[in-house]
């Protein structure tokens, strides 16, 4: 049976933060949650599409509560305004969604002079998650989906120069590193949690090829007719909907049946399409224990974010 909206569990008496959740994965992700009664933090870097979707989801969903709270990623000092704001408001956190992300960028730093796709994709919510973890483990039953990519295959992560100092930059390389990143963060974050024995679980997602405006971030800033074209292509040609690639995020998020350290993504070929979730693939480095520890220790030095030690 084909996925809706309506799949989704009720969420009612939970609280969501979403990241990225102006357009695309996480506003899809973010407006299905609101429809089915949680209240979601819509946590985005650009105020005036935050809003916008914030009115979508309400019109969408009359009563719905959706709310905007700002975040930067790509600024630790972000990061720390927008955990501290969450724990002064908020007894407890069900449901934390690191999803936003950047692709396939030229070499750009962030405000602490990390390169930006790994700055902002792992760096990014690798703090943010350890901020937000007593508001998370303070929930009965909480969850932290980490959004992953088909892209984290490619990908090879170089603890000696994470962040693009010393070797030659290249932006398909460095897109893969930072979502291999992700998901190694993610089966990392289990495993840890799992040996505190704590309640609140880490699961990682991925949507397949969807069309986000991701495609576009990379052309747009190099000012590429070429990347502009081919990315435009391929988005119509190939990939899915937006709101079809939330599907494996939405699962994660919700589903009753999901384990701490799963993995998930659509069930079309390759894991590029589909219309409802089944366990994805990890590659072996995504899943080993030395290298998730090694992201770890190296993450809390880079961030000064240290938790779970």
């Amino acid at each position: 049976m084909a996925w809706n909206i309506n799949s989704v569990p009720d969420q009612t008496g939970r609280t969501a933060v979403v990241t990225g959740a102006n357009s695309g994965l996480g506003y899809h992700t973010a407006n299905a949650l609101a429809a089915r009664g949680a209240r979601v933090i819509l946590a985005c870097r650009n105020r005036e599409k935050a809003e916008a979707a914030v009115a979508a989801i309400r019109a969408n969903h009359p009563g719905a509560r959706a709310e905007f709270r700002p975040l930067d990623l790509a600024d630790l000092k972000s990061v720390e305004a927008f955990a501290a704001t969450l724990g002064a408001e908020l007894p407890a956190l069900d449901l934390l969604v690191n999803n936003a992300g950047v692709m396939a960028l030229p070499l750009v730093r962030t405000r602490d002079g990390f390169e930006m796709q790994v700055g902002t994709n792992h760096l990014g919510h690798f703090a943010l998650t350890g901020r937000l973890l007593p508001l998370l483990d303070a929930a009965p039953a909480a969850r932290i989906v980490t959004v992953a990519s088909l892209a984290h295959k490619t990908g090879t992560i170089d603890l000696n120069d994470l962040n693009w100092e010393q070797r030659r930059y290249s932006k398909w390389p460095a897109y893969g590193q930072a979502k291999l990143a992700n998901l190694v963060f993610a089966h990392e974050l289990h495993r840890r949690l799992a040996a505190a024995g704590r309640r609140t679980v880490s699961i990682a997602a991925h949507p397949g090829f969807a069309a986000t405006n991701l495609l576009m971030a990379g052309p747009r800033m190099e000012n590429s007719l070429l990347g502009k074209v081919a990315m435009a292509f391929g988005g119509a040609a190939f990939a899915q909907s937006a709101d079809r690639g939330a599907i494996p995020i939405l699962h994660a998020a919700t589903a009753p049946d999901v384990a701490g350290g799963s993995y998930w993504g659509p069930d079309g070929t390759l894991e590029l399409w589909g219309r409802r979730a089944v366990p994805a693939q990890a590659a072996q480095k995504a899943r080993d224990p030395e290298t998730g520890r090694r992201l770890w220790v190296l993450s809390e030095s880079l961030t000064a974010v240290a938790y779970l030690g």
